[in-house]
């Protein structure tokens, strides 16, 4: 595609498509009676898998060329933390902690910085700067879930008894990460749908308006 054709997809397109991902994420967990190892991977897989296939291809349909390098990069690094994740033999709770803490920590920073230098290249309020500032608040979110999860302990173990239930009950680390990333997955997914609804702003919007002074003979 050159890049002076007009586009059938922008960024617009791929915010909400990663919204769908993120908040289908997020309710599956939320839904979930089960907060384990097993299904913590397999609904993060499920989802980086699916937004890694987004970004790729949002590289060449959504950005021109000298553009697209923050979405292949994100892209390859969620795509490897997806497979990963698929793998059954490595749904452990040690693993869950070590993938979704190294794939949180490294596309955060990379979408983060991304974000920054776009908005040091816009032009303030323009519809670019409005896309740097949802980038760099996503990154920033994205790092923040690598280290909440960095300070739960995965062998962490609570027993405690229920009264109204009659009976005990087991809070564990892995049931804490898994919920973390279901609430980052809801989170990001809300935030994301909000900035895909937006209105955008076009050179119209944002030129300085021309002011015409009429004059006559009196």
């Amino acid at each position: 595609m050159s890049d002076t054709t007009p586009r059938t997809f922008d960024v617009r397109h791929l915010q909400l498509a990663r919204a769908l991902f993120a908040l289908t994420a997020g309710v599956m967990i939320t839904f979930s009676p089960d907060h384990s190892a097993a299904i913590g991977m397999a609904v993060f897989s499920g989802f980086a898998v699916a937004t890694s296939l987004v970004l790729l291809l949002s590289a060449w349909l959504v950005f021109p060329a000298g553009q697209r390098w923050p979405s292949v990069l994100l892209g390859i690094l969620t795509l490897v933390a997806g497979m990963i994740g698929g793998a059954p033999g490595l749904r452990t709770t040690t693993t869950f902690f070590v993938l979704v803490i190294a794939w949180a920590l490294t596309t955060g920073a990379a979408e983060l910085a991304a974000g920054i230098a776009a908005r040091r290249r816009a032009v303030a309020l323009t519809q670019q700067a409005s896309d740097a500032r949802d980038a760099i608040v996503v990154g920033a979110i994205t790092l923040l879930l690598g280290l909440g999860m960095l300070v739960v302990p995965a062998g962490y173990q609570l027993d405690y008894f229920v009264d109204e239930a009659g009976q005990w009950f087991t809070l564990t680390g892995i049931v804490i990460g898994v919920g973390i990333f279901g609430a980052y997955a809801a989170v990001i997914g809300v935030y994301l749908a909000i900035a895909g609804f937006s209105p955008r702003r076009t050179e119209t919007d944002t030129a300085s308006p021309v002011v015409t002074h009429s004059g006559g003979m009196s």
